[in-house]
């Protein structure tokens, strides 16, 4: 298929890698043209603009940093709508909030074109071996129609409903992930604070049923003082923003609070870190 790649931040850098193995003819666009190098050099074509990234292709993916990105992406000038070609596809996998989605989306039926909103579940690890979790909105036609260009990337992808039921699921996610990653931060101080040794509470928390795999793994993670950024707390912050500003009146008490701890982080300077660097605030000392 012919792709156009929009945004090679870390995930995107691996996601487009994956279509280039799988064999299809991928176009590229980035804001800095440097993180695209390796990705020419692997056989992509590099695009100056968005619009001329998407002016040839059937299906046109976008991983960007925010709405804000996104939006200037797909609507600013060169922006990528305008130059979308009739039936191609536009794909926004980006973790945006369902006001932009739905705004998103207008645009896009006001010109005739079809945009899916396919945010994923997974971070670096999953994106380097095509083991992804696609969450999709939009119609499943089209959806369907889009299995060989997810297939390089993802172990699965589930079809939620229509546009903006990927964006409501990626959110519904990253609010039960940072749920995890504040809790058991918090519980690592509990140890420090009780004389409860932190690594053999971990380890023993790990083997019980009421730790997920992720909980049990974050654990052990947050004892070894090293957060490089694979999901930095700046992103996890703000992806529970988002999940409050598309909450339609619904009560979220448990995310309001886990979006401070997250807040609190980058204010003593920890935003950059991994997720699991917010144990921070919460440690004795290292180790």
């Amino acid at each position: 298929m012919r792709i156009a790649f929009l945004g090679l931040g870390a995930m995107g850098q691996q996601m487009a890698r994956r279509l280039l193995d799988a064999g299809h003819q991928v176009t590229i666009w980035n804001r800095t043209a440097a993180a695209a190098e390796p990705l020419v050099a692997a056989g992509a074509a590099m695009a100056p603009t968005p619009a001329v990234a998407v002016a040839g292709a059937e299906v046109a993916f976008a991983m960007l940093r925010d709405d804000a990105a996104s939006r200037a992406v797909w609507l600013g000038a060169n922006g990528a709508l305008d130059a979308l070609p009739e039936g191609a596809v536009a794909v926004e996998s980006s973790t945006l909030s369902i006001p932009w989605v739905t705004e998103l989306g207008r645009a896009f039926a006001a010109v005739d074109r079809v945009l899916i909103d396919a945010p994923v579940a997974g971070s670096l690890p999953q994106a380097e071996v095509g083991a992804l979790i696609f969450l999709t909105g939009g119609p499943g036609q089209d959806v369907e129609a889009l299995a060989p260009a997810f297939a390089p990337m993802s172990g699965a992808t589930h079809h939620l409903g229509a546009l903006g039921a990927g964006t409501a699921m990626k959110l519904f996610v990253n609010a039960a992930l940072g749920t995890q990653m504040a809790l058991v931060a918090e519980l690592i101080g509990f140890a420090d604070h009780t004389g409860l040794d932190p690594g053999r509470a971990v380890d023993v928390f790990a083997k019980t049923p009421v730790a997920s795999p992720v909980a049990g793994m974050a654990g052990a993670a947050m004892l070894s003082d090293n957060f490089p950024p694979a999901f930095p707390i700046t992103l996890l912050e703000k992806d529970l923003g988002y999940l409050a500003a598309s909450a339609s009146g619904a009560a979220l008490p448990v995310s309001t609070a886990v979006r401070a701890v997250f807040a609190e982080a980058m204010a003593h300077g920890f935003g950059a870190d991994n997720m699991t660097g917010v144990v921070q605030l919460y440690r004795q000392g290292p180790g």
